[in-house]
């Protein structure tokens, strides 16, 4: 799988998780819903990323997909924590 592929797999991963976090944000704490707003900053800045990754016209460096793949690691985790408040 191609670093390009592997990147897109985790940005459609990313996707589903924060749509369906988006819809149980109405019940929400306080808490869980603070840091949706900080991960939801992080999401418009990774999308952006993706797509200079995604357009073939642009050059794209390895540094630059791993930092972005970075963010993304990052962002998974915040969904796991926002998911994990909403459970209990």
């Amino acid at each position: 799988m191609s670093v390009k592929e592997e990147f897109e797999n985790l940005m459609e991963k990313l996707k589903v998780e924060r749509d369906e976090l988006n819809l149980q944000m109405h019940l929400a704490s306080m808490e869980a819903k603070e840091e949706f707003q900080k991960a939801e900053k992080k999401w418009v800045h990774i999308r952006a990323e993706a797509a200079d990754i995604a357009d073939d016209t642009k050059e794209t460096s390895e540094e630059f997909i791993a930092k972005t793949k970075i963010v993304g690691e990052e962002l998974k985790e915040a969904y796991l924590r926002i998911t994990q408040r909403l459970s209990k």
